[in-house]
């Protein structure tokens, strides 16, 4: 191997020199240069033994010089950043799995792109319960690991909470706002890591602060995550071919719903259309459930096999829901 953990190395781009902390991938470490972590592709660093032995040495002075005499070394002008934003970004982690690369988790961090520290609050919900919470601050250009999601979780889109408040100037106005990542998408940028070779892929969570007059007269923008007010009254269902049981599809907002009152929502909304289909004699039906621990699933299942309507159905790969959806045949 190339590298080991430990080892100092030089970032061939920047001429910055840092040390390895983490093995990524066989082509993917992390670097610490300076106390700020990130990831780097193998090829884009050295070891730093070749710079040190070619630089050119100063020759000794004839004579020794008071220290009032030695030149005082001209500082380095740094080329400012640019402010970028506030990014959530995802690391992916492979594991070889039936001899092939497969993600095992998803690693997030928290990247201030914006040249003043932060003052956040992160809150990571599955299944309306929160799973991870931290708080704390980020300085400018700053990059914090939060914390590890399996990816089958992201099959059942959980929630990351987050608000920002700039610590530099009180009168910007806080954002905050909710990230939801489609399954889909994730696989999408999966393939794109793969194809392209990057390290992670990452959402804006915020541009810019706005001042608090702007922040209040503005109406919301998608920065800003408001619950829907639920309907005073609701249409009567009709009967589907396809319904989809994530329980974000099924309500506008699980704020002080448990575990077990998504289920129940879930499951409920199984029986009514699974009734409408049989009243209207339908031939089949897909149920989407996603995958997650598969406790929605085995309840589904449960539900199918006390119906007597139902001839067979089958959990089986689909190119459109992949192992996330059962097909129904009815039997009359």
């Amino acid at each position: 191997m190339k590298f080991s953990i430990g080892d100092k190395v030089v970032l061939k781009q920047t001429d910055e020199e840092g040390v390895i902390v983490a093995y990524i991938s066989e082509d993917m470490v992390e670097v610490d240069v300076d106390g700020t972590t990130f990831p780097v592709h193998i090829d884009e660093v050295d070891h730093p033994y070749l710079k040190w032995f070619t630089q050119k040495k100063k020759p000794l002075p004839a004579k020794r010089k008071a220290p009032e005499d030695f030149p005082v070394e001209k500082a380095k002008q740094r080329q400012p950043r640019m402010a970028k934003g506030i990014y959530l970004s995802f690391l992916p982690v492979f594991k070889m799995e039936e001899m092939e690369d497969v993600v095992d988790y998803l690693k997030v961090h928290l990247v201030n792109e914006l040249p003043k520290e932060i003052q956040f609050q992160y809150d990571y919900v599955l299944f309306g319960e929160t799973e991870f919470k931290h708080e704390g601050k980020l300085q400018g250009f700053g990059n914090l690991y939060l914390h590890k999601v399996p990816f089958d979780d992201m099959n059942d889109q959980p929630r990351f909470n987050w608000k920002i408040d700039d610590l530099e100037d009180s009168d910007m106005a806080p954002a905050e706002g909710q990230l939801r990542i489609r399954p889909q998408k994730v696989f999408q940028h999966i393939n794109n890591i793969l194809s392209n070779n990057e390290p992670s892929f990452s959402y804006m969570l915020l541009e810019e602060f706005m001042p608090n007059t702007k922040f209040v007269t503005k109406e919301p923008t998608k920065k800003i995550y408001v619950p829907k007010e639920e309907p005073k009254s609701k249409p009567e269902p009709s009967a589907q071919y396809e319904i989809d049981l994530h329980i974000e599809k099924l309500t506008d907002s699980m704020r002080g719903m448990t575990n077990a009152d998504i289920i129940q929502l879930q499951l409920s909304t199984l029986e009514t259309y699974l009734r409408l289909a049989i009243n209207n004699y339908q031939d089949h039906m897909v149920i989407i459930h996603g995958l997650g621990k598969g406790k929605l699933r085995d309840e589904v299942h449960r539900i199918l096999s006390a119906t007597p309507e139902v001839d067979t159905y089958a959990n089986e790969w689909h190119g459109r829901y992949g192992f996330g959806a059962t097909e129904v045949k009815f039997k009359y």
